[in-house]
């Protein structure tokens, strides 16, 4: 019995080691420069939005107004974003931004999404 008393007591004392183990680290925030195309007309069709910066992950993909679009990574500096009709239906400006999702669980690193840069939708 005193066995079993010194093993808890040790447990609740040492810990069972998983305290020592860091958490998600913060991840690198990508970070937009610019458009191609630059804006887009309202009432226009769907169309391809590249956006040039640093720092994109793999698994990058573009928000634009709120909304997750489907995203092809072309490399650090690039991806595309296919932007639909529906999405430039109305003249103003949409906000775009481009995340970078956790990766590896509890030992990986944590999303990091870029700051908001505006992109025109012309009348």
């Amino acid at each position: 019995m005193k066995c079993v008393t010194v093993l808890v007591f040790c447990a609740l004392t040492v810990g069972c080691g998983y305290g020592s183990h860091p958490m998600a680290t913060a991840g690198t925030a990508p970070t937009i420069a610019s458009f191609s195309p630059a804006s887009a007309t309202a009432g226009g069709p769907a169309f391809s939005l590249q956006v040039m910066g640093t720092n994109f992950g793999s698994q990058a993909f573009v928000t634009f107004n709120g909304s997750n679009m489907t995203t092809a990574v072309n490399s650090s500096a690039m991806v595309t974003a296919m932007i639909p009709q529906a999405a430039i239906a109305t003249a103003g400006t949409a906000t775009v931004t481009v995340t970078n999702p956790a990766t590896g669980g509890i030992y990986g690193t944590k999303a990091a999404t870029s700051q908001p840069k505006n992109f025109t939708i012309n009348p």
